[in-house]
């Protein structure tokens, strides 16, 4: 019942089933292609207590849901009858180029992400096991668990002419069966004999063949897909229906696999190696830069779910050079990186649900699910996040320098050790690895304990802006709205005066200015307060909250009490107040507002951490 009251709010915020135009789900997120995205309100699902966050990027609507986004997926199908059948077609939505570019190689891999890490995981493992002894490589023990892990990477072109297909908007088992082509034990065989000869030994009507082993491969049955999609929308509309099912196939069968392997199939060839040797070119130029780039910025591109475009890539490399410098080794240390910035605040911090969650957040880590730490820890206090980061850049440069490489492909987590052994045995590259992600963890946790949490629960006070006695500082962290979207009309009229909300993400509210306390309801759910300046403030905390008496509020300071900027004024319980079924969106409001000609709010959409610039007043 839980995922279904998540599922239907989801649904609800999304716009409605006929809103929907593809969905798929990855480790943690729900990735929404939506016919109108404007019609999606992510400020209402963040306030969702079973939604870390929601993030819109790459021409995708995307909810974070962590561990259990198959359960919520599933309940979220079962609620709009949604199936691969029913998914509404796409409309002609104008993206930017690399929007359109993200999009499309997120729909073809993220429907089997899950199974092709379990699939790297179980090779690395089996490296593992040979190196130290416990299986022996013609055991059949070890042939039946190879097979398991190498089956999906040696039919890759069956499995991504599945998902293309569906992603170009055409039948799905027309393009697997084009994939299934390239894999044909025939054309293996012929590719063999070929090479074997050392020159062309097959024609297609009397034009050479130019045999290649397709297994593993990515680039090409993405683009004879692309190829065959196109011809059958263009022969749909050409035969009648009547015999539509079978002469649309018939045709986009025999021309596009010809046109693979004559055409489509060696210049795809010719472009992943040009890319693969393109990235090792640079990556042997400068290996420790290449390194603490991608360790420093990758959890940022995680964020705005710009890291697809990097997927195909590293399963390229691997594909054409047998191993992948990129993917996960340089990106193992930024993982830990954010995983040991957890580690610090869980060490650090007093919240009893803050340690509660950073535990949870750090185990995900672990095992290679970081939106947890990332959107619940690290980012909304930065300096862990920043920390994290700066970690990675520098266990990234020394997994570079030390050329480490990976041989299989899957989620980086602690499993990729396994997967950076070589079939040589342990060398200097996997201490290198191993140094270098340690460093990263180690630094990051360190770094955060000393000065990572801006707030010093001790003596109540945090870290904040530098502000003028014209400005309010931010009571709290959160998403700002402006006052008019505030859904009680009273403080959405401006009855009460200007100012602006935001909808907390902690359940702290902090004093915004040099001032003292004006009044404290009784109540615990609102305070006003009196700059020394003069400015007169209403902090109120929640919609209709008053009807709570109280509960789950606490009060740290009394009316006439002085206060400084970051100074705890009351703590509330988040969660409780949101079970209880009420809305937190916090309105701030400048009381004397008739005595200014303008309030000005920030124009970030996100304070990350209280104590940042939120308001400003013009006399």
């Amino acid at each position: 019942m839980q995922y279904q009251e998540i599922a239907r709010d989801i649904l609800a915020q999304v716009g409605g089933r006929e809103n929907i135009v593809n969905l798929v789900h990855c480790a943690t997120r729900l990735r929404f292609k939506l016919k109108e995205g404007k019609r999606a309100n992510a400020e209402v699902l963040k306030k969702n207590p079973g939604i870390i966050m929601v993030v819109e990027s790459g021409g995708q609507f995307q909810v974070v849901i962590g561990n259990h986004v198959h359960d919520v997926y599933n309940a979220v199908c079962d609620e709009a009858g949604i199936s691969d059948e029913t998914v509404a077609p796409p409309t002609a939505e104008k993206t930017n180029p690399l929007n359109k570019l993200i999009d499309i190689i997120s729909g073809i891999f993220t429907p089997f992400l899950g199974v092709m890490a379990a699939s790297g995981i179980l090779k690395g493992l089996l490296s593992l096991a040979v190196v130290c002894g416990w299986l022996a490589p013609n055991s059949g023990t070890y042939t039946l668990w190879f097979a398991a892990s190498d089956s999906l990477f040696y039919f890759f072109p069956l499995v991504l002419g599945y998902t293309a297909g569906k992603k170009f908007g055409g039948s799905p088992f027309l393009t697997m069966a084009i994939g299934g082509a390239l894999a044909h034990p025939l054309v293996i065989q012929a590719f063999q004999a070929s090479h074997q000869a050392g020159a062309t030994t097959e024609h297609f009507l009397g034009i050479p063949i130019t045999f290649i082993n397709y297994s593993a491969s990515v680039i090409p049955i993405i683009f004879a897909a692309w190829v065959s999609c196109w011809l059958e929308k263009r022969f749909n509309k050409i035969f009648p229906s009547a015999v539509r099912n079978f002469f649309t196939p018939l045709f986009c069968l025999a021309i596009t696999v010809p046109l693979t392997f004559l055409l489509i199939g060696p210049a795809a060839i010719w472009l992943s190696q040009l890319l693969a040797q393109a990235y090792q070119a640079i990556y042997v130029f400068m290996p420790w830069l290449a390194g603490a780039v991608i360790g420093g910025i990758w959890q940022v591109c995680v964020i705005f779910g710009l890291h697809w475009g990097l997927v195909p890539l590293m399963i390229n490399n691997l594909s054409v050079l047998g191993h992948d410098t990129l993917a996960p080794l340089l990106l193992l240390p930024a993982v830990m990186g954010q995983v040991g910035s957890t580690l610090g605040v869980l060490l650090r911090t007093r919240d009893k649900k803050m340690k509660v969650l950073a535990g949870s957040a750090f185990t995900a880590g672990i095992f290679g699910i970081t939106e947890p730490a990332v959107y619940g820890v690290t980012l909304p206090n930065r300096r862990p996040f920043i920390f994290g980061c700066i970690s990675g850049a520098v266990g990234g440069a020394i997994v570079g320098l030390c050329h480490s490489s990976v041989y299989s492909f899957g989620l980086v987590s602690v499993f990729t050790f396994a997967q950076i052994i070589p079939s040589a045995g342990v060398d200097f590259t996997v201490w290198g690895a191993i140094i270098g992600t340690a460093v990263s963890m180690v630094l990051a946790c360190a770094m955060t304990c000393i000065s990572g949490l801006p707030r010093r629960e001790g003596n109540t006070t945090v870290a904040v802006a530098v502000a003028g006695e014209n400005d309010i500082l931010a009571p709290m962290s959160g998403t700002v709205l402006a006052m008019d979207q505030v859904t009680d009309t009273t403080f959405a009229s401006g009855l009460l005066g200007q100012g602006a909300a935001i909808i907390p993400l902690t359940g702290q509210v902090i004093a915004p200015f040099h001032g003292e306390v004006a009044s404290l309801f009784q109540t615990r759910h609102a305070i006003g307060l009196l700059s020394e300046s003069g400015i007169e403030v209403l902090i109120h905390i929640g919609i209709d909250t008053v009807k709570l008496d109280g509960q789950y509020f606490i009060a740290h300071v009394k009316m006439g009490d002085k206060i400084k900027p970051g100074d705890l004024l009351i703590e509330f319980d988040r969660q409780a107040i949101l079970d209880a079924g009420y809305d937190l969106t916090t309105p701030v409001i400048i009381s004397n507002s008739e005595d200014y000609t303008a309030v000005v709010r920030t124009s970030d959409q996100h304070i990350i951490q209280g104590g940042m610039p939120f308001l400003t007043v013009t006399r």
